[in-house]
């Protein structure tokens, strides 16, 4: 690992559409092969179909989505005097988010079904009303951090 200074964090320009950078990072999460735009065709076909069956504001319900999914603690392996513990450790709003919009792409293409769109807006729709594989996801790291919170003192 590099003992240099950390490189500046890139900001990321919001949506055509939506005008949200919540969009964008989840667009580019979807994204594969460098094919961006069948990435957002899928993602905005996803957001009309959650706006349909919900009648509600698809941005919102995506961002409820994404703060139900959003974990407040992780586990980091830390290594002291020859064994490993798992550490739990406090997750950083910026880390949370991209764990949470990961876990929901994960999950999504998981599903099954053969189309992407139908199985996205589903995960989302889920992940709003605290259900769904990426809420499993959530709740799985946080068990694992409750069971190994007699080494927190290990904080680095």
């Amino acid at each position: 690992m590099s003992r240099r200074k950390t490189p500046q964090k890139r900001t990321i320009n919001p949506d055509p559409i939506y005008h949200s950078r919540l969009v964008s990072m989840l667009v580019n999460r979807i994204l594969q092969s460098g094919k961006k735009t069948l990435a957002q065709q899928i993602f905005y076909q996803a957001m009309k179909k959650i706006e349909e069956s919900t009648q509600q504001d698809p941005v919102e319900v995506l961002r409820q989505a994404v703060l139900n999914v959003t974990p407040l603690l992780e586990v980091k392996a830390r290594r002291v005097g020859g064994s490993t513990y798992q550490v739990p450790l406090e997750v950083s709003s910026e880390r949370g988010t991209t764990l949470a919009l990961r876990w929901l792409i994960k999950s999504a293409r998981t599903r099954p079904g053969n189309e992407m769109v139908s199985k996205l807006a589903n995960e989302i729709i889920d992940a709003s009303n605290q259900t769904g594989n990426a809420i499993r996801k959530r709740e799985e790291t946080h068990k694992m951090a409750e069971a190994n919170k007699a080494f927190a003192h290990f904080r680095f």
